[in-house]
């Protein structure tokens, strides 16, 4: 379990932008598990929409590539300072979203290693809600210098 604390250790977000609460299973170089309760009381929903909050897809696709970086630093041969590098997201394919995530929701987030290549990823994401697959996406992304 990497809790939401050890995760601000790895990634540079911060609240309102860090959209993983907790993995809750890593294996290097494979796959990671992790999830984001959806709350009401985020900022998004003032907008998104009003009387009728739902969470927005690209949201969702944040929230698997950020779930994913976490996965390639703790992944990499040679250790690396996450302080000193960041992860970019650099490709979505084949992105769909299946059904909508509401406040309340749970969002659990799979993602698998595809390819890996040095500092370069591709993985392919899923993201659920109760067990039912509510996105998925091929997502890349790559480690560099910050």
């Amino acid at each position: 379990m990497i809790d939401v604390m050890q995760i601000q250790e790895i990634l540079p977000h911060r609240y309102p932008f860090l959209l993983v609460d907790r993995i809750t299973e890593l294996k290097n170089k494979e796959i990671v598990r992790g999830y984001k309760n959806i709350s009401i009381s985020d900022p998004v929903f003032v907008g998104h929409f009003p009387g009728h909050p739902i969470y927005p897809g690209v949201l969702i696709l944040e929230g698997m590539a950020q779930t994913g970086g976490v996965l390639a630093f703790e992944s990499m041969d040679d250790k690396v300072d996450p302080k000193s590098k960041v992860v970019y997201f650099t490709g979505i394919d084949g992105a769909k979203f299946r059904n909508p995530v509401r406040p309340g929701d749970r969002l659990d987030y799979e993602m698998s290693v595809v390819k890996n290549r040095g500092n370069m990823w591709v993985f392919k994401g899923q993201a659920f809600v109760d067990g039912n697959l509510v996105a998925e996406a091929e997502l890349k992304a790559m480690i560099v210098d910050k």
